[in-house]
């Protein structure tokens, strides 16, 4: 809820930090209970942020209510409140990890205490909220940095330089598919969301797509529930169509592909292609122009590794060493672009 207090909100919120001196502050929770835990406890056993890149900043904490994950991460400092993080004026940032239908209002609460935030995906399923977040973030002069970690994937940066800068030319279509495997208590939690899997990962790969070809001008999306009779509303089987003035692009996501899953992404200009299979973890590279090939072999890229990647660019972005690597109107964007796709939003 806009502007509720930080005591609140302490159900659900878990976070690390940094103190204002050193410029960072950070959080963990469910579902990727290792993303920010694992970089608190090494923040903590080695006093640098995350222990990524020698950013500096000194770890203060996690709090989360959940006492297994003290078990799982001895190595951070555990708080005993939210408040000590949203209270405490020597904390710059905090970033919010929790389940999709509570990360909204723990971030607003971050706002609220004026701190940036680094916020998991998806930013809920309240568009007006989340336009009232960025637009106080805007006015307090606080940074807000969605977690699509793809962004920091080698592979990914690379599409997008030949994309934007013009060396594909006109784009015309891009193909994204990224299934998954989730059991029944996962699909149970993602069924509170119009859209099902679609709402849970879509905005990775919409991410990337809007950031090459901006605001769809349509959206049509089709869902099914091939795998989940025990969930009849859970869409487990989705695609979504996004029409841009000059081109297409479709985003096909399932729940249930076994895996390894074969995670593919590709974009088509009339001057060449680019293809990325498969992308998580990022191994090929297909450049095509003209009558020409090129596969390139990617080096092995991790998860944490792009977590870690994501922390440094937070940092120095809060700490005035560069700019976003993706400005406010692209995360409303994304989140917009999302909500239409799962009929969530319906927009002119």
């Amino acid at each position: 809820m806009f502007g509720r207090s930080p005591r609140s909100v302490e159900r659900g919120l878990a976070a690390t930090s940094l103190r204002r001196d050193d410029t960072l502050a950070l959080r963990d929770g469910q579902p990727h209970p290792n993303r920010h835990a694992r970089d608190a406890a090494r923040a903590r056993r080695r006093e640098v942020a995350g222990a990524v890149h020698q950013c500096p900043g000194r770890g203060t904490g996690i709090y989360d209510p959940d006492p297994l994950l003290k078990e799982r991460f001895s190595g951070a400092r555990w708080l005993r409140s939210a408040a000590e993080l949203l209270e405490d004026p020597s904390v710059a940032a905090i970033a919010v990890e929790a389940r999709n239908h509570q990360s909204l209002s723990l971030a607003q609460a971050a706002i609220d205490s004026e701190k940036h935030i680094w916020f998991d995906k998806p930013a809920g399923d309240d568009w007006p909220a989340f336009q009232r977040l960025m637009q106080c973030a805007a006015e307090r002069g606080l940074h807000v940095q969605m977690g699509y970690m793809f962004r920091y994937s080698p592979g990914f940066v690379r599409i997008a330089e030949l994309a934007r800068n013009g060396n594909l030319g006109q784009i015309f279509a891009i193909r994204a598919h990224m299934s998954t495997n989730v059991d029944l208590t996962e699909r149970r939690e993602q069924s509170r969301h119009l859209g099902g899997i679609l709402y849970d990962l879509g905005g990775h790969m919409l991410d990337q797509i809007v950031w090459m070809l901006g605001r769809p001008s349509g959206v049509r999306t089709v869902v099914q529930n091939v795998a989940t009779p025990e969930i009849p509303a859970y869409t487990d089987n989705t695609v979504t169509v996004l029409q841009f003035e000059q081109a297409i692009a479709s985003v096909d996501i399932a729940a249930m592909e076994p895996r390894p899953t074969a995670r593919r992404f590709e974009v088509y200009g009339t001057r060449g292609s680019a293809i990325l299979e498969p992308f998580d973890p990022v191994r090929t590279l297909r450049l095509a122009d003209d009558d020409s090939e090129r596969v390139m072999q990617l080096e092995r890229v991790d998860r944490q590794t792009l977590y870690d990647l994501e922390l440094a660019a937070f940092v120095e972005v809060i700490q005035g060493q560069r700019p976003p690597d993706r400005p406010p109107e692209h995360e409303l964007l994304v989140q917009e672009t999302l909500l239409r796709t799962t009929g969530c939003l319906v927009v002119p």
